[in-house]
């Protein structure tokens, strides 16, 4: 290691303020669109911090996630689940295999596919808070609601029966864990005989739902499953969190969550306003690489190199949005990038908005006097996860 790059930043996985942005991040936006940093693993990456320059990325096929040797390539934590989205294949066969994946999975999260998935939706939060509203205050929105919300609704949409739920929650767990490579190699290779498992049983007894789409042809079983384990991980713990910290903004800022209820348009932007202030926290970033030299942003990007996609950071940007470290539930636009952009932009998007606007308007319409049981800078996030968010979401009412 270098003396210069003993100087420089390091990345954390935690803002000292759970729904403000670090100012290490609120630093380095001001000081320039892209900086050499530090990760939480170690290795040297670049960091893109500007709205405009990383949307222009996000476009950008020379960065993707192919690298010639993934076992020496860098990274942003070490993770078992996030190495499996490395591959070795040349540039052009990763791209094609992303367009491939993007081509399959498009059609599941269409827009009539979203509003046929809505009473399912609409049933499942009403069961949800029937319980947890019959339980009595105090309650943990986290773990008694938001989880089994988003959890549940996946289940549905993916093809999960419900009797083979039970263990799910452990097992995506087990994988996040960074601070137990062991156990995180275990639950991996448990959730994986899983999903094959319901792959065979889909194929024998299709139905309605993604995995038994996805088996209806030619794709190997391991394909199917792969798709289906990456879907399970990335839609759980990103509508849980998001659905957490929400809560949290609009309870904080009860003028704004009144005019929220009152009109369905404003609930809507109000989402679309939680999504870009929900990640100020910090997430973990998934590797993509250059594949080749480049210039941007005043610097030099090598082939191989670990480019850093913070998906949040940019909803910060004062050059993309007025005020932008205000939580304002009237703005429009509102062009934020937390469903990322281009060929990147987040395929269950639609479902995950739905999600939100379903809980929000039914969790504040039935608990119009719900607030945390602890000031905001009080609540603990998760520790040693590859998934960010509260540990526990203590609210009363």
């Amino acid at each position: 290691m270098t003396a210069a790059s003993q100087d420089l930043p390091c990345l954390n996985l935690e803002s000292p303020k759970t729904l403000e942005l670090s100012p290490l991040l609120s630093e380095l936006q001001d000081r320039g669109p892209i900086h050499r940093v530090r990760t939480p693993a170690g290795d040297e990456a670049w960091l893109v911090t500007r709205h405009a320059e990383l949307k222009q990325l996000l476009h950008d096929e020379r960065i993707g996630r192919t690298h010639p040797d993934p076992a020496s390539a860098a990274r942003y934590v070490r993770s078992p689940f996030l190495d499996l989205l490395i591959s070795d294949s040349d540039a052009e066969t990763g791209r094609r295999q992303h367009a491939e994946t993007r081509r399959l999975l498009t059609p599941l999260f269409s827009a009539r596919r979203v509003l046929e998935m809505q009473p399912k939706v609409e049933a499942v939060a009403d069961a949800l808070l029937d319980a947890f509203i019959a339980q009595g205050p105090p309650g943990d929105l986290h773990g008694e609601l938001s989880v089994p919300f988003a959890l549940t609704v996946l289940c549905e949409v993916i093809g999960v029966p419900p009797e083979r739920r039970g263990d799910l929650i452990s097992v995506l767990s087990g994988i996040a864990k960074l601070d137990d490579r062991a156990g995180a190699e275990r639950a991996q290779q448990e959730l994986s005989a899983f999903v094959e498992g319901l792959v065979q049983l889909k194929r024998a007894e299709p139905g309605p739902d993604i995995i038994s789409r996805l088996s209806d042809g030619e794709l190997p079983d391991a394909r199917v499953a792969h798709l289906s384990m990456g879907l399970l991980f990335a839609g759980l713990d990103s509508v849980a969190s998001i659905l957490d910290n929400g809560v949290a903004l609009l309870a904080i800022h009860p003028e704004q969550r009144k005019a929220a209820l009152a009109d369905p348009d404003v609930m809507s932007r109000a989402v679309e306003e939680v999504l870009r202030t929900a990640r100020a926290g910090g997430s973990v970033l998934p590797p993509r690489y250059a594949s080749e030299d480049m210039e941007f942003g005043g610097v030099t990007i090598r082939a191989g190199d670990l480019v850093l996609f913070d998906l949040g950071l940019p909803n910060f940007d004062g050059r993309a949005f007025d005020e932008p470290g205000e939580f304002d539930v009237s703005r429009a636009p509102n062009p934020h990038l937390s469903f990322g952009h281009g060929i990147w932009h987040c395929i269950g998007a639609p479902l995950a908005r739905m999600e939100l606007k379903t809980m929000f308007t039914k969790l504040f319409t039935r608990l119009p006097d719900l607030r945390l049981e602890l000031p905001v800078d009080e609540l603990q996030q998760k520790e040693g996860q590859l998934s960010g968010g509260f540990s526990e979401l203590r609210i009363t009412w």
